[in-house]
Protein backbone atom coordinates (compact mmCIF):
# COMPACT_ATOMS: atom_id res chain seq x y z
CA UNK A 1 0.00 0.00 0.00
CA UNK A 2 1.46 3.38 -0.99
CA UNK A 3 2.18 6.17 1.47
CA UNK A 4 -0.34 8.42 -0.26
CA UNK A 5 -3.05 5.77 0.03
CA UNK A 6 -2.36 5.33 3.77
CA UNK A 7 -2.49 9.09 4.24
CA UNK A 8 -5.82 9.33 2.45
CA UNK A 9 -7.30 6.56 4.59
CA UNK A 10 -6.02 8.17 7.78
CA UNK A 11 -7.59 11.50 6.80
CA UNK A 12 -10.85 9.69 6.06
CA UNK A 13 -10.86 8.11 9.53
CA UNK A 14 -9.99 11.39 11.22
CA UNK A 15 -12.78 13.14 9.37
CA UNK A 16 -15.28 10.53 10.49
CA UNK A 17 -14.35 11.14 14.10
CA UNK A 18 -14.87 14.88 13.71
CA UNK A 19 -17.98 14.54 11.64
CA UNK A 20 -21.42 15.75 12.47
CA UNK A 21 -23.39 12.53 13.02
CA UNK A 22 -26.59 14.18 11.85
CA UNK A 23 -25.22 15.83 8.69
CA UNK A 24 -25.60 14.28 5.29
CA UNK A 25 -22.90 14.49 2.61
CA UNK A 26 -24.95 16.34 0.02
CA UNK A 27 -22.57 15.75 -2.86
CA UNK A 28 -22.48 12.02 -2.19
CA UNK A 29 -26.24 11.71 -1.88
CA UNK A 30 -27.12 13.93 -4.81
CA UNK A 31 -24.89 11.87 -7.10
CA UNK A 32 -26.80 8.72 -6.17
CA UNK A 33 -30.47 7.78 -6.58
CA UNK A 34 -32.60 8.53 -3.54
CA UNK A 35 -34.16 5.58 -1.77
CA UNK A 36 -36.63 5.77 1.09
CA UNK A 37 -38.13 3.21 3.42
CA UNK A 38 -41.84 2.39 3.12
CA UNK A 39 -44.28 3.70 5.70
CA UNK A 40 -44.77 7.05 7.41
CA UNK A 41 -41.64 9.11 7.92
CA UNK A 42 -41.81 10.72 11.36
CA UNK A 43 -40.37 13.93 9.97
CA UNK A 44 -43.84 14.64 8.57
CA UNK A 45 -45.14 14.48 12.15
CA UNK A 46 -42.41 16.85 13.32
CA UNK A 47 -43.28 19.40 10.63
CA UNK A 48 -46.66 20.45 12.14
CA UNK A 49 -45.10 20.46 15.61
CA UNK A 50 -42.41 22.81 14.32
CA UNK A 51 -45.14 24.98 12.76
CA UNK A 52 -47.05 25.04 16.05
CA UNK A 53 -43.90 26.15 17.88
CA UNK A 54 -43.42 29.01 15.45
CA UNK A 55 -47.05 30.12 15.67
CA UNK A 56 -46.81 30.03 19.47
CA UNK A 57 -44.30 32.90 19.30
CA UNK A 58 -47.06 35.23 18.00
CA UNK A 59 -47.75 37.04 21.32
CA UNK A 60 -44.15 38.33 21.22
CA UNK A 61 -43.89 38.93 17.48
CA UNK A 62 -44.23 42.50 16.29
CA UNK A 63 -47.42 41.75 14.35
CA UNK A 64 -48.92 40.42 17.59
CA UNK A 65 -47.62 43.14 19.90
CA UNK A 66 -48.59 45.98 17.52
CA UNK A 67 -52.32 45.48 18.19
CA UNK A 68 -51.66 45.91 21.92
CA UNK A 69 -49.52 49.04 21.55
CA UNK A 70 -52.19 51.71 21.75
CA UNK A 71 -54.17 50.10 24.61
CA UNK A 72 -50.94 49.60 26.58
CA UNK A 73 -49.66 53.10 25.79
CA UNK A 74 -52.89 54.78 26.84
CA UNK A 75 -53.30 52.60 29.92
CA UNK A 76 -49.78 53.39 31.16
CA UNK A 77 -49.87 57.02 29.97
CA UNK A 78 -46.80 56.71 27.73
CA UNK A 79 -45.78 58.65 24.61
CA UNK A 80 -45.10 57.03 21.23
CA UNK A 81 -41.38 57.41 21.86
CA UNK A 82 -41.55 55.92 25.36
CA UNK A 83 -43.37 52.74 24.35
CA UNK A 84 -41.10 52.40 21.31
CA UNK A 85 -38.06 52.79 23.59
CA UNK A 86 -39.35 50.08 25.95
CA UNK A 87 -39.84 47.73 23.02
CA UNK A 88 -36.50 48.65 21.46
CA UNK A 89 -34.47 48.22 24.64
CA UNK A 90 -36.32 45.06 25.60
CA UNK A 91 -35.59 43.60 22.18
CA UNK A 92 -31.96 44.72 22.27
CA UNK A 93 -31.28 43.12 25.65
CA UNK A 94 -33.21 40.02 24.57
CA UNK A 95 -30.74 39.55 21.72
CA UNK A 96 -27.68 39.32 23.97
CA UNK A 97 -28.20 35.81 25.47
CA UNK A 98 -29.38 34.14 22.24
CA UNK A 99 -25.93 32.94 21.15
CA UNK A 100 -25.50 31.31 24.57
CA UNK A 101 -28.96 29.76 24.28
CA UNK A 102 -27.92 28.35 20.92
CA UNK A 103 -24.97 26.62 22.55
CA UNK A 104 -27.29 25.19 25.24
CA UNK A 105 -29.61 24.00 22.48
CA UNK A 106 -26.75 22.05 20.89
CA UNK A 107 -25.85 20.57 24.28
CA UNK A 108 -29.26 19.63 25.71
CA UNK A 109 -31.23 18.86 22.57
CA UNK A 110 -34.37 20.19 20.95
CA UNK A 111 -37.09 18.50 23.00
CA UNK A 112 -35.83 19.48 26.44
CA UNK A 113 -35.08 23.01 25.25
CA UNK A 114 -38.54 23.48 23.77
CA UNK A 115 -40.24 22.26 26.95
CA UNK A 116 -38.34 24.73 29.13
CA UNK A 117 -38.87 27.63 26.74
CA UNK A 118 -42.62 26.99 26.38
CA UNK A 119 -43.10 26.96 30.16
CA UNK A 120 -41.13 30.18 30.61
CA UNK A 121 -42.82 31.87 27.68
CA UNK A 122 -46.25 31.20 29.15
CA UNK A 123 -45.13 32.84 32.41
CA UNK A 124 -43.80 35.80 30.40
CA UNK A 125 -47.24 36.35 28.88
CA UNK A 126 -48.84 36.20 32.33
CA UNK A 127 -46.27 38.68 33.65
CA UNK A 128 -46.99 41.05 30.75
CA UNK A 129 -50.61 41.22 31.84
CA UNK A 130 -49.45 42.69 35.17
CA UNK A 131 -47.16 45.52 34.02
CA UNK A 132 -47.73 48.82 35.81
CA UNK A 133 -45.26 51.28 34.26
CA UNK A 134 -42.40 51.81 31.85
CA UNK A 135 -39.82 49.71 33.70
CA UNK A 136 -42.05 46.69 34.13
CA UNK A 137 -43.11 47.01 30.49
CA UNK A 138 -39.44 46.99 29.47
CA UNK A 139 -38.86 43.78 31.48
CA UNK A 140 -41.97 42.21 29.94
CA UNK A 141 -40.82 43.06 26.42
CA UNK A 142 -37.39 41.62 27.21
CA UNK A 143 -38.89 38.32 28.37
CA UNK A 144 -41.34 38.11 25.49
CA UNK A 145 -38.77 38.89 22.79
CA UNK A 146 -36.07 36.60 24.21
CA UNK A 147 -38.34 33.60 24.76
CA UNK A 148 -40.62 34.01 21.73
CA UNK A 149 -38.99 35.29 18.51
CA UNK A 150 -35.62 34.39 20.00
CA UNK A 151 -35.49 31.04 21.78
CA UNK A 152 -38.75 29.34 20.73
CA UNK A 153 -38.36 30.41 17.12
CA UNK A 154 -34.79 29.06 17.10
CA UNK A 155 -35.88 25.66 18.39
CA UNK A 156 -38.63 25.53 15.78
CA UNK A 157 -36.20 26.50 13.01
CA UNK A 158 -33.55 23.96 13.99
CA UNK A 159 -36.01 21.08 14.33
CA UNK A 160 -36.55 20.51 10.61
CA UNK A 161 -32.81 20.59 9.87
CA UNK A 162 -32.45 17.36 11.86
CA UNK A 163 -35.17 15.59 9.87
CA UNK A 164 -34.87 16.81 6.29
CA UNK A 165 -32.13 17.58 3.82
CA UNK A 166 -33.29 16.98 0.26
CA UNK A 167 -36.62 18.73 0.88
CA UNK A 168 -35.44 21.18 3.53
CA UNK A 169 -36.28 24.21 1.44
CA UNK A 170 -39.78 22.94 0.73
CA UNK A 171 -40.60 21.95 4.32
CA UNK A 172 -39.13 25.20 5.62
CA UNK A 173 -41.42 27.01 3.21
CA UNK A 174 -44.39 25.03 4.53
CA UNK A 175 -43.38 25.91 8.10
CA UNK A 176 -43.26 29.59 7.23
CA UNK A 177 -46.65 29.34 5.55
CA UNK A 178 -48.04 28.41 8.96
CA UNK A 179 -46.46 31.52 10.41
CA UNK A 180 -47.83 33.65 7.58
CA UNK A 181 -51.31 32.27 8.23
CA UNK A 182 -50.98 33.28 11.87
CA UNK A 183 -49.98 36.80 10.77
CA UNK A 184 -53.29 37.01 8.92
CA UNK A 185 -55.35 35.65 11.81
CA UNK A 186 -53.57 36.74 15.01
CA UNK A 187 -54.16 40.53 14.69
CA UNK A 188 -57.88 39.90 14.20
CA UNK A 189 -57.98 37.47 17.14
CA UNK A 190 -56.05 39.93 19.31
CA UNK A 191 -58.50 42.72 18.50
CA UNK A 192 -61.37 40.45 19.53
CA UNK A 193 -59.61 39.39 22.73
CA UNK A 194 -58.95 43.01 23.68
CA UNK A 195 -62.61 43.88 23.12
CA UNK A 196 -63.70 40.94 25.28
CA UNK A 197 -61.09 40.87 28.07
CA UNK A 198 -59.00 44.03 27.78
CA UNK A 199 -55.30 43.93 26.94
CA UNK A 200 -54.32 42.50 30.35
CA UNK A 201 -56.79 39.64 30.24
CA UNK A 202 -55.82 38.95 26.63
CA UNK A 203 -52.14 38.41 27.46
CA UNK A 204 -53.05 36.14 30.37
CA UNK A 205 -55.31 34.12 28.06
CA UNK A 206 -52.53 33.81 25.45
CA UNK A 207 -50.03 32.51 28.02
CA UNK A 208 -52.37 29.78 29.21
CA UNK A 209 -53.32 28.90 25.61
CA UNK A 210 -49.65 28.38 24.73
CA UNK A 211 -49.22 25.94 27.61
CA UNK A 212 -52.35 24.00 26.67
CA UNK A 213 -51.39 23.77 23.00
CA UNK A 214 -47.64 23.14 23.16
CA UNK A 215 -46.83 21.15 26.29
CA UNK A 216 -48.82 18.02 25.28
CA UNK A 217 -47.12 18.06 21.86
CA UNK A 218 -43.68 18.28 23.44
CA UNK A 219 -44.44 15.59 26.02
CA UNK A 220 -46.03 12.99 23.77
CA UNK A 221 -45.02 13.63 20.15
CA UNK A 222 -41.77 15.59 19.93
CA UNK A 223 -38.60 13.65 19.03
CA UNK A 224 -35.10 15.04 18.63
CA UNK A 225 -33.98 13.16 15.53
CA UNK A 226 -34.84 10.25 13.24
CA UNK A 227 -32.67 7.78 15.17
CA UNK A 228 -35.02 8.20 18.15
CA UNK A 229 -37.72 6.39 16.17
CA UNK A 230 -35.47 3.99 14.27
CA UNK A 231 -35.34 6.05 11.08
CA UNK A 232 -32.80 8.09 9.14
CA UNK A 233 -32.84 11.63 7.80
CA UNK A 234 -35.22 11.99 4.82
CA UNK A 235 -36.15 8.32 5.47
CA UNK A 236 -32.99 7.68 3.43
CA UNK A 237 -31.61 4.25 2.60
CA UNK A 238 -27.87 4.33 1.80
CA UNK A 239 -27.18 3.11 -1.75
CA UNK A 240 -26.09 -0.55 -1.95
CA UNK A 241 -27.17 -1.04 1.69
CA UNK A 242 -30.93 -1.17 1.35
CA UNK A 243 -31.20 -4.14 3.68
CA UNK A 244 -28.22 -3.42 5.92
CA UNK A 245 -29.53 -1.80 9.09
CA UNK A 246 -26.00 -1.09 10.33
CA UNK A 247 -24.87 0.78 7.22
CA UNK A 248 -23.67 4.30 7.90
CA UNK A 249 -25.21 7.32 6.21
CA UNK A 250 -22.48 9.40 4.52
CA UNK A 251 -21.56 12.38 6.66
CA UNK A 252 -19.99 15.77 6.10
CA UNK A 253 -17.90 17.99 8.34
CA UNK A 254 -19.67 20.93 9.90
CA UNK A 255 -17.95 24.26 10.27
CA UNK A 256 -17.22 25.35 13.83
CA UNK A 257 -18.80 28.66 14.86
CA UNK A 258 -15.48 30.53 14.61
CA UNK A 259 -14.95 29.11 11.11
CA UNK A 260 -18.44 30.20 10.05
CA UNK A 261 -17.78 33.69 11.38
CA UNK A 262 -14.74 33.96 9.13
CA UNK A 263 -16.79 33.44 5.96
CA UNK A 264 -18.19 36.35 3.96
CA UNK A 265 -21.43 34.46 3.31
CA UNK A 266 -22.26 34.38 7.03
CA UNK A 267 -22.00 38.14 7.40
CA UNK A 268 -23.74 39.00 4.13
CA UNK A 269 -26.78 36.81 4.82
CA UNK A 270 -26.85 37.80 8.50
CA UNK A 271 -26.83 41.46 7.46
CA UNK A 272 -29.69 40.80 5.05
CA UNK A 273 -31.63 39.09 7.83
CA UNK A 274 -30.89 42.06 10.06
CA UNK A 275 -32.15 44.63 7.56
CA UNK A 276 -35.44 42.76 7.33
CA UNK A 277 -35.59 42.72 11.11
CA UNK A 278 -35.05 46.48 11.34
CA UNK A 279 -37.48 47.47 8.60
CA UNK A 280 -40.33 45.04 9.10
CA UNK A 281 -40.28 45.36 12.88
CA UNK A 282 -40.46 49.14 12.57
CA UNK A 283 -43.26 49.09 10.01
CA UNK A 284 -45.45 46.54 11.76
CA UNK A 285 -44.88 48.05 15.20
CA UNK A 286 -46.16 51.42 13.94
CA UNK A 287 -48.47 50.41 11.09
CA UNK A 288 -51.64 51.65 12.80
CA UNK A 289 -50.04 55.03 13.48
CA UNK A 290 -48.59 55.23 9.93
CA UNK A 291 -52.04 54.66 8.45
CA UNK A 292 -53.68 57.12 10.84
CA UNK A 293 -51.28 59.86 9.69
CA UNK A 294 -52.48 59.23 6.13
CA UNK A 295 -56.17 59.39 7.02
CA UNK A 296 -56.66 55.62 6.98
CA UNK A 297 -58.26 53.51 9.70
CA UNK A 298 -57.22 50.60 11.92
CA UNK A 299 -59.27 48.34 9.67
CA UNK A 300 -57.23 49.45 6.65
CA UNK A 301 -54.02 48.66 8.55
CA UNK A 302 -55.34 45.22 9.46
CA UNK A 303 -56.29 44.72 5.80
CA UNK A 304 -52.75 45.52 4.73
CA UNK A 305 -51.38 43.02 7.26
CA UNK A 306 -53.77 40.38 5.95
CA UNK A 307 -52.66 40.94 2.36
CA UNK A 308 -49.04 40.85 3.50
CA UNK A 309 -49.62 37.54 5.27
CA UNK A 310 -51.32 35.95 2.26
CA UNK A 311 -48.51 37.06 -0.06
CA UNK A 312 -45.94 35.91 2.47
CA UNK A 313 -47.52 32.47 2.71
CA UNK A 314 -47.68 31.99 -1.05
CA UNK A 315 -44.12 33.15 -1.67
CA UNK A 316 -42.65 31.16 1.22
CA UNK A 317 -44.04 27.96 -0.24
CA UNK A 318 -42.88 28.86 -3.76
CA UNK A 319 -39.58 30.19 -2.45
CA UNK A 320 -38.98 27.02 -0.45
CA UNK A 321 -39.24 24.96 -3.62
CA UNK A 322 -37.01 27.42 -5.50
CA UNK A 323 -34.44 27.23 -2.69
CA UNK A 324 -33.99 23.51 -3.42
CA UNK A 325 -33.17 24.18 -7.07
CA UNK A 326 -31.93 27.78 -7.59
CA UNK A 327 -28.79 29.35 -6.16
CA UNK A 328 -29.18 31.62 -3.14
CA UNK A 329 -26.95 34.21 -4.85
CA UNK A 330 -29.75 34.73 -7.38
CA UNK A 331 -32.80 34.64 -5.11
CA UNK A 332 -31.52 36.79 -2.22
CA UNK A 333 -30.81 39.92 -4.33
CA UNK A 334 -34.26 39.67 -5.93
CA UNK A 335 -35.90 39.63 -2.52
CA UNK A 336 -33.98 42.70 -1.31
CA UNK A 337 -34.94 44.62 -4.44
CA UNK A 338 -38.56 43.88 -3.57
CA UNK A 339 -38.07 45.19 -0.04
CA UNK A 340 -36.71 48.49 -1.34
CA UNK A 341 -39.65 48.85 -3.73
CA UNK A 342 -42.14 48.11 -0.94
CA UNK A 343 -40.68 50.84 1.28
CA UNK A 344 -40.86 53.33 -1.58
CA UNK A 345 -44.55 52.50 -2.09
CA UNK A 346 -45.23 52.87 1.63
CA UNK A 347 -44.15 56.52 1.40
CA UNK A 348 -46.91 56.96 -1.21
CA UNK A 349 -49.77 55.18 0.58
CA UNK A 350 -52.86 57.39 0.60
CA UNK A 351 -55.59 54.83 -0.09
CA UNK A 352 -56.33 51.19 0.82
CA UNK A 353 -55.46 49.89 -2.67
CA UNK A 354 -51.92 51.28 -2.60
CA UNK A 355 -51.53 49.84 0.88
CA UNK A 356 -52.55 46.41 -0.36
CA UNK A 357 -50.05 46.60 -3.24
CA UNK A 358 -47.35 47.59 -0.75
CA UNK A 359 -48.32 44.70 1.54
CA UNK A 360 -48.22 42.26 -1.35
CA UNK A 361 -44.70 43.27 -2.36
CA UNK A 362 -43.50 43.25 1.25
CA UNK A 363 -44.91 39.76 1.76
CA UNK A 364 -43.35 38.38 -1.42
CA UNK A 365 -40.02 39.96 -0.57
CA UNK A 366 -39.83 38.60 2.95
CA UNK A 367 -41.23 35.23 1.93
CA UNK A 368 -38.55 34.75 -0.71
CA UNK A 369 -35.69 35.93 1.48
CA UNK A 370 -36.42 33.72 4.47
CA UNK A 371 -37.41 30.65 2.48
CA UNK A 372 -33.93 30.86 0.96
CA UNK A 373 -31.90 31.97 3.99
CA UNK A 374 -33.35 29.56 6.58
CA UNK A 375 -32.16 26.35 4.83
CA UNK A 376 -28.92 28.11 3.88
CA UNK A 377 -27.45 27.99 7.40
CA UNK A 378 -27.43 24.22 7.61
CA UNK A 379 -26.52 23.75 3.96
CA UNK A 380 -23.54 26.10 4.18
CA UNK A 381 -22.32 25.33 7.71
CA UNK A 382 -23.65 21.88 8.71
CA UNK A 383 -25.61 20.65 11.74
CA UNK A 384 -23.10 19.95 14.49
CA UNK A 385 -22.96 23.59 15.69
CA UNK A 386 -26.23 24.75 14.14
CA UNK A 387 -27.66 26.02 17.44
CA UNK A 388 -24.63 28.17 18.21
CA UNK A 389 -24.39 29.52 14.66
CA UNK A 390 -28.08 30.34 14.42
CA UNK A 391 -27.97 31.69 17.95
CA UNK A 392 -25.33 34.16 16.81
CA UNK A 393 -27.48 35.08 13.82
CA UNK A 394 -30.49 35.51 16.12
CA UNK A 395 -28.49 37.82 18.38
CA UNK A 396 -27.62 40.00 15.40
CA UNK A 397 -31.13 39.83 13.96
CA UNK A 398 -33.12 40.44 17.12
CA UNK A 399 -30.65 43.12 18.21
CA UNK A 400 -30.90 44.96 14.91
CA UNK A 401 -34.69 44.68 14.88
CA UNK A 402 -34.71 46.66 18.11
CA UNK A 403 -33.54 49.76 16.25
CA UNK A 404 -36.53 50.03 13.91
CA UNK A 405 -39.33 50.90 16.35
CA UNK A 406 -37.11 53.46 18.09
CA UNK A 407 -36.28 55.14 14.76
CA UNK A 408 -39.96 55.31 13.91
CA UNK A 409 -41.09 56.33 17.41
CA UNK A 410 -38.67 59.21 17.91
CA UNK A 411 -38.83 60.18 14.23
CA UNK A 412 -42.56 60.59 14.61
CA UNK A 413 -42.20 62.57 17.86
CA UNK A 414 -39.50 64.91 16.47
CA UNK A 415 -40.52 65.31 12.82
CA UNK A 416 -44.26 64.82 13.07
CA UNK A 417 -44.34 62.03 10.46
CA UNK A 418 -42.62 58.85 9.32
CA UNK A 419 -41.54 59.98 5.83
CA UNK A 420 -37.83 60.56 6.49
CA UNK A 421 -37.33 57.15 8.10
CA UNK A 422 -39.30 55.43 5.34
CA UNK A 423 -37.05 57.10 2.75
CA UNK A 424 -34.00 55.80 4.64
CA UNK A 425 -35.52 52.30 4.60
CA UNK A 426 -36.04 52.58 0.84
CA UNK A 427 -32.31 52.88 0.14
CA UNK A 428 -30.90 50.72 2.94
CA UNK A 429 -31.43 47.31 1.22
CA UNK A 430 -29.69 48.30 -2.03
CA UNK A 431 -26.03 47.78 -0.98
CA UNK A 432 -26.91 44.38 0.50
CA UNK A 433 -28.70 43.46 -2.71
CA UNK A 434 -25.33 43.71 -4.48
CA UNK A 435 -23.40 41.92 -1.74
CA UNK A 436 -25.79 38.96 -1.75
CA UNK A 437 -24.60 38.14 -5.27
CA UNK A 438 -21.34 37.06 -3.59
CA UNK A 439 -22.88 34.98 -0.75
CA UNK A 440 -21.70 31.68 -2.25
CA UNK A 441 -21.15 28.47 -0.21
CA UNK A 442 -17.91 28.46 1.81
CA UNK A 443 -15.19 26.26 0.28
CA UNK A 444 -13.12 23.89 2.41
CA UNK A 445 -9.43 24.48 2.06
CA UNK A 446 -8.56 20.79 2.35
CA UNK A 447 -10.72 19.31 -0.40
CA UNK A 448 -12.35 22.31 -2.13
CA UNK A 449 -15.80 20.85 -1.46
CA UNK A 450 -18.44 23.29 -0.20
CA UNK A 451 -19.87 22.18 3.15
CA UNK A 452 -23.48 21.27 2.54
CA UNK A 453 -23.48 22.91 -0.89
CA UNK A 454 -26.14 21.89 -3.30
Amino acid sequence: MSVSTIAREKNSVDNMHTADPMAVDVKSINEQPAKTRPGLYYGWVMLPISIAGLIATSPAQTFGVSIFNEPIRLSLNLSHGQIAAAYTLGTLFAALPLAYFGALLDRHGLRRSMAVVVVLFGFACLATSQVAGWWSLFVAFFALRFLGPGALSMVSSNTLAYWFHRRLGMVEGIRQVGMAASMAVVPIVNLWLIEQFGWRGSYAFLGIAIWCAMLPLVAFAFRNRPEDVGQRMDNFIPPNHAEDETAEIPVDRSLAPDEALRTRSFWIVAAGTGIYGIIHTAVFFSIVSIYADRGLTDAHAAQMLTVFAISLAAMQFIGGILADHVRATILLPVSLAGLSLAMFLLTRVTDPLTGCVCGTIMGCSQGLFFSVSNPLWVRYFGRMHLGKIRGTVATLTVGSSSLGPMLFGFGRDWLGNYDAVLLLFTFAPLPLMVLCCFASPPVRRDDDVPPAAR
